[in-house]
């Protein structure tokens, strides 16, 4: 089993930035991949980026490209999200993933999740 504990989210304005972390625990030799997702009120859980384990590729959604860069700490087990030029519309809580295959786009095939942080941007 693999726990995953999300921090950092938070208020921000518009064109602000924020870094989210997420950090791994329990049976974490079995993760190669771990992704964040988020999901705004009303609306399905939608993929934001991925990174591997062992290489750090990273592959991101659209909305994101070239705002938004996730790395990892493999000695702290952690997984990071830097967010830049915020906008109201990424707002949401945000959730990471993780899973013993390749990168993924689909929030069905990672097995773990955390629990969320909540994400907000006014305009």
């Amino acid at each position: 089993q693999v726990q995953l504990v999300e921090s950092g989210g938070g208020l921000v304005q518009a064109g602000g930035s924020l870094r989210l972390s997420c950090t791994a625990s329990g049976d974490t030799n079995c993760i190669s991949a771990m992704g964040w997702f988020r999901q705004a009120p009303g609306k399905e859980r939608e993929f934001v980026g991925a990174i591997t384990w062992s290489v750090g590729n990273t592959a991101y959604a659209d909305s994101v490209k070239g705002r938004f860069t996730i790395s990892r700490d493999n000695a702290r087990n952690t997984m990071y999200l830097q967010m830049n030029s915020l906008k109201p519309e990424d707002t949401a809580i945000y959730y990471c993933a993780a899973r013993g295959g390749s990168m993924s786009s689909r929030a069905g095939e990672y097995p773990y999740w955390g629990q969320g942080t909540q994400v907000t941007v006014s305009s």
